[in-house]
């Protein structure tokens, strides 16, 4: 089993849902980044979501899109992130790590040798916006060759004549945008939420994690209840963007992972 699977599978032993937390490597710097990264197992997020950062990141919001300005500032590239999983796996075995982003990256740096690399850092998934399942062959398919999962997006407007082709091939978990908009934009209504966790649930036999607009606790915790992860991002990159110095943005970050673990776990209690 790949450690996504096994995650997924030993929370759903425990009857809770997955805290899945999403920063943006070299955000703000590379060595508070690292600090972030290496911090938030033990604060409680059970799966991580690392994302790659891109000048035209066009499914984030604008918390997001400062935290890929930032992190370019700082000069964060492909190499550097894969290195940042490389250092973030010598203390941490467990936790999946899922590279996020966007595809123009990867072409630049070179497909063949971005999966060797990813998998030799310790990639366990991949989710890449802008590469639809009419690509498989070009990024999905040798990801999974190589024993890389490859996590699609779903979204309200993805009908049941288009579902089954998004999921073709996917592997990891369905990653459930639950608005129509980019990251941090707004929230979905439950009953929207559930409506959609049980069409998806016709369609597949992933873990179905939600995300987009989830920003507290409480509201995480309303989801968790739902499906099988919880997605959350800009509101962590908002400590980031908040804070002072590098060590307020760690503990920012940090802190809120540890509420939102809580509000997670005590779900279905």
């Amino acid at each position: 089993m790949s450690r996504l699977q096994s995650r997924f599978a030993a929370l759903k032993e425990q009857n809770r849902a997955a805290l899945v937390t999403f920063v943006t490597a070299g955000d703000p710097n590379y060595d508070a980044s690292l600090a972030i990264l290496k911090g938030l197992p033990k604060a409680g997020a059970d799966v991580i979501e690392l994302g790659m950062p891109f000048t035209d990141p066009m499914a984030d919001g604008p918390a997001i899109q400062l935290a890929n300005i930032r992190a370019l500032a700082g000069k964060q590239n492909l190499i550097k992130t894969l290195q940042m999983v490389r250092e973030f796996r010598k203390d941490e075995q467990a936790t999946p790590l899922v590279l996020m982003g966007y595809f123009n990256p990867i072409h630049k740096y070179g497909v063949e040798r971005f999966v060797a690399d990813a998998k030799e850092a310790g990639v366990d998934g991949l989710i890449v916006v802008d590469v639809p399942p009419e690509h498989n062959a070009d990024l999905c398919d040798p990801a999974q060759a190589a024993g890389i999962d490859f996590i699609r997006l779903t979204t309200p407007t993805t009908d049941d004549k288009r579902l089954p082709t998004v999921l073709n091939g996917s592997s990891g978990f369905v990653y459930y945008v639950s608005v129509a908009g980019v990251t941090g934009s707004g929230s979905a209504t439950l009953e929207h939420v559930q409506e959609a966790v049980a069409r998806l649930r016709r369609h597949t036999d992933l873990p179905i994690s939600i995300g987009f607009g989830i920003r507290t606790p409480e509201h995480a915790a309303t989801i968790a209840r739902l499906a099988d992860g919880v997605v959350v991002g800009s509101a962590l990159i908002d400590q980031i963007a908040k804070a002072d110095t590098d060590q307020q943005a760690i503990d920012g970050v940090l802190g809120l992972c540890a509420e939102l673990a809580e509000g997670v776990r005590g779900a279905r209690r």
